[in-house]
């Protein structure tokens, strides 16, 4: 059942709580509702309204780091595409088909992980096969400089980070309420609603003001429903970025070739480990400022 559909019922619950404390003050007699009888109630009701107030306010705060913390790493894996494939792109034309699969793989690869996330899957992990024949083909490049194996090596590094903020993906459960605690919490939230009517006429104003409350905690309920999906409903992770993080190949980047000849004049004057360095250096930059670039967009 969507977040909605149980916020709404536990808004109606409470609703009915609003008319439950209407009927047993008209059924009491006088001498149930007395003064003492009245303080008797608003103590415990207020105790309950004190540990529902506490728990709603762990629960938003415990949903919340639960969505920063998997909206985190899908910027993580987005962000180390981009480096791994501007290493790819200096390490020189033998990569080409390393980073024309990549492009091809980002889509499934998306698909794959927003379903598993949607459908919450409780079966085995399932291998990607694009992701796998990526690593391996950096894996079997076959570099021929010093420059070439460090940027080999630092592919390989972000292909195995990739994976595994993959599975910490995977792992990562989406934190969901269970439905006895939401019916507790529903019975709590009747309890405290019914009393309020309970010792008090129910004219106009009053019922429009008990109806805002009750949709105020309804809301509440919503809210950490919904940061316990992170994949699904109206603040869903949106998987665009992830998508359009690689642009075309058609291309090649001026400020690429740029990067290789400083680095070939740098190689000259402190050897092919000075030029590894300022490629790498380089090809951190061009992530930064790739990512920066697709954010405004």
């Amino acid at each position: 059942m969507s977040a909605l559909s149980l916020s709404g019922i536990i808004f109606v619950l409470t609703l009915a709580g609003i008319f439950l404390g209407t009927l047993l003050r008209r059924a009491l007699p006088k001498h149930h509702l007395s003064d003492n009888a009245q303080d008797t109630v608003r103590l415990g009701v207020g105790l309950i309204a004190t540990i529902a107030a506490l728990v709603l306010g762990l629960l938003i705060a415990a949903a919340k780091g639960s969505f920063d913390t998997q909206n985190t790493q899908i910027k993580q894996i987005t962000a180390n595409l981009i480096l791994l494939d501007n290493i790819l792109a200096q390490y020189g034309p033998e990569a080409r088909p390393i980073r024309e699969q990549m492009r091809s793989a980002v889509g499934p690869f998306a698909d794959q992980l927003w379903r598993e996330k949607q459908t919450r899957v409780t079966g085995p992990y399932e291998t990607n096969a694009g992701a796998e024949r990526i690593y391996l083909e950096i894996q079997g490049l076959s570099p021929q400089n010093d420059l070439q194996r460090a940027l080999q090596s630092r592919a390989a590094q972000l292909s195995n980070d990739l994976a595994q903020t993959r599975l910490l993906l995977f792992v990562e459960s989406d934190n969901l309420v269970p439905a006895p605690f939401l019916a507790i919490l529903a019975f709590w939230l009747v309890i405290i609603f019914a009393s309020f009517s309970l010792f008090s006429p129910l004219n106009v104003t009053v019922f429009t003001c008990l109806s805002l409350f009750a949709l105020s905690a309804a809301c509440a309920i919503f809210l950490i429903l919904e940061l316990s999906q992170p994949f699904t409903g109206l603040m869903a992770i949106a998987s665009a970025p992830l998508r359009n993080a690689l642009g075309s190949l058609k291309k090649k980047p001026v400020a690429l070739a740029a990067a290789r000849t400083s680095a070939a004049r740098f190689g000259r004057k402190h050897g092919n480990i000075g030029a590894a360095i300022w490629l790498l250096c380089n090809a951190h930059r061009a992530a930064a400022e790739q990512g920066i670039s697709k954010c405004r967009m």
